[in-house]
């Protein structure tokens, strides 16, 4: 698969310019070569994030993806500063300290107490990382409120939650890096620092104000209204032009975190959003269009290569069907299709609900009838235990019958998690029957390796899936797709993702209906999700799970392929020109602003 998904990488790079990659090719002897922008070797990429060496969410993978391109470009001057919430009990995996880096700045005396720890990002690129400990800046939050209030504006009167956390952070990275940068020697107009998300606004904000010549980018990965929006149950779509983000915050008691998104978004001298479908959120609910679209790209040296991912996937495959037969009674032939869903627990968001419904749809016509269907939900939860029965069968050499059951870790609030209550009722219901053919297993754990039962990493289960399914009403980009069919696993989204809005747009060019032609020709079925569409999107789903699971060989492999392609043209080597364009626009409106 390696060898194929690099042939393929080539053509895609061919097609860069209609994919609307904006990156400059040359041609010579048959093929074309991605020029990447040259930036000069004296500026300074300050990159920050509540998820640098930290990984809870979609946006570690943005940063740890696309570091080893930014890297080329800035080699040691790209540096990320991520919170340090780790302990010599509980140490960070993916970050390794050396003391002696950036001319020993650990040593640094800086203000409210904050202290630095330097080292490496273990990942692609091994970027320079300086997590900081910002503990000292609580007790000075009340003035820095008020500081902001009088400058920007920024509403932190009714703040709760994690609100105080972000902001105390991205004050202290904003500290670190003004610190950086003079320890350095840098000069304040050769430094671009990029902050992501509502959680380092205020950084953003304190910055201006203590090292106004930096040109600073802030880039919104979901705004926090539109997923309290969401997540609240109300309609997105129906009502879109008539909300106003204002009044929304008031009404769900979001004021302080849309207050501080909103002005670091309008100060910011550059702004983006991660897809076109996020852009027009913040312009409607932030009352600013981002100036730059920057799409996210995936790092092909995460895909094992094809000796690897036979391995992997004959390993996966055997431990999931271990699994479901302790858990059924039932032996599952080696054809089984394996389907899985993953992401966020968040049930309506990121698409549980439909995924659960398109199951229960799948029973309900017999589509297992033909073939026996394993239908996973990859979704952290609260878990309190491994199932014990399951996992004295499986790794004891118990001789215990494990209880019909769906869950392979024991949770805390089994009555009211919304994917297991939903799933509890459909087997009551019959709808998906225990021990039928179309079985669904909730993994309600973190998948490092180490969670008890399935004991393997997420990207090494990857290759062990036939197709996956991210049916997501709310999703300003989409990575678990992405990440899927970079692996050649055929998935299935919708048009309220960015990645199925991208999709169809600048791969597809057009809606295609049949679901065999749309994973033939890019690998990618986009279903159609609105607000009034909730069973036909059941249905389309189940319909293309269906006609995938009866398939031939050499559809499957084609399906497989396409796939990759697509994968492909989201190369970080080719999405990369537009952080480089909105690099530029931030020097560009810095200068007019310190001019003005």
């Amino acid at each position: 698969m390696k060898e194929e998904q690099k042939s393929l990488s080539s053509k895609a790079a061919c097609k860069a310019v209609k994919v609307k990659a904006d990156c400059k090719t040359t041609e010579g002897k048959g093929k074309k070569t991605v020029i990447k922008p040259s930036l000069t070797s004296n500026k300074f990429l300050f990159e920050t994030s509540w998820e640098v060496c930290n990984k809870i969410g979609g946006i570690y993978t943005v940063l740890s993806t696309k570091a080893r391109v930014l890297k080329e470009q800035f080699g040691d001057n790209l540096i990320f500063i991520g919170p340090d919430v780790w302990t010599e009990e509980t140490p960070s995996p993916y970050f390794k300290e050396s003391k002696t880096l950036l001319k020993s700045a650990n040593k640094l005396d800086l203000p409210y107490g904050i202290s630095l720890r330097t080292g490496r990002w273990n990942i692609p690129g091994s970027p320079i990382v300086v997590l900081i400990k910002f503990d000292g800046v609580y007790p000075a939050l009340n003035d820095i409120y008020g500081e902001m209030w009088r400058m920007f504006g920024v509403d932190s009167l009714h703040c709760y939650g994690d609100y105080p956390e972000g902001c105390a952070f991205g004050v202290a990275a904003a500290i670190t890096m003004q610190a950086l940068a003079n320890h350095l020697g840098a000069k304040d107009t050769d430094v671009l620092a990029h902050f992501n998300e509502w959680t380092t606004g205020m950084g953003l904000l304190w910055l201006r104000k203590i090292m106004p010549q930096a040109a600073s980018l802030f880039t919104t990965h979901a705004t926090s209204i539109g997923r309290s929006i969401c997540g609240n149950g109300k309609n997105l779509y129906e009502y879109f032009t008539g909300y106003n983000g204002d009044q929304m915050a008031h009404e769900l008691n979001m004021e302080a975190k849309h207050s501080v998104e909103k002005a670091a978004a309008i100060n910011a001298d550059c702004f983006t959003a991660v897809s076109s479908l996020t852009a027009d959120e913040c312009a409607q609910l932030l009352d600013k269009r981002p100036q730059v679209v920057t799409p996210n790209g995936f790092e092909p040296d995460f895909i094992p290569t094809k000796r690897k991912y036979t391995l992997l996937r004959n390993a996966g495959r055997k431990r999931l069907l271990d699994i479901a037969e302790k858990m059924t009674g039932k032996k599952w032939s080696e054809d089984t299709l394996i389907i899985a869903t993953s992401g966020r627990n968040e049930y309506r968001n990121k698409g549980l609900d439909v995924f659960l419904d398109s199951m229960a749809e799948l029973s309900r016509t017999g589509a297992g009838s033909r073939r026996d269907i394993l239908a996973l939900v990859l979704v952290p939860a609260w878990v309190k235990e491994p199932n014990g029965e399951l996992l004295i069968d499986l790794y004891q050499n118990g001789d215990l019958k494990v209880s019909p059951d769906f869950l392979t870790h024991r949770l805390n609030n089994e009555d009211s998690d919304q994917a297991c209550c939903r799933i509890g009722q459909l087997q009551w219901d019959g709808q998906l029957a225990g021990n039928g053919q179309v079985k669904t297993i909730f993994v309600p754990c973190y998948l490092d390796g180490s969670d008890g039962i399935v004991n393997i990493s997420y990207y090494d289960i990857l290759p062990a899936l036939d197709i996956t399914v991210f049916a997501s009403y709310y999703e300003p980009w989409g990575y678990t797709p992405l990440e899927s069919i970079a692996f050649g696993v055929p998935t299935v989204t919708t048009d309220k993702s960015g990645f199925g809005q991208w999709v169809e747009s600048d791969v597809a060019g057009e809606r295609i209906e049949s679901p065999i032609d749309s994973l033939k020709k890019t690998g990618v079925v986009v279903a159609h999700r609105n607000d009034n569409s909730y069973w036909n999107t059941v249905k389309t789903i189940a319909n293309a799970i269906e006609s995938f699971s009866g398939s031939d060989k050499k559809t499957v492999e084609a399906c497989s392929l396409a796939a990759s392609a697509t994968a492909a043209l989201a190369d970080w080597k080719l999405f990369i020109s537009k952080y480089d364009e909105a690099f530029q626009i931030a020097e560009q409106n810095r200068n007019k602003r310190l001019k003005g």
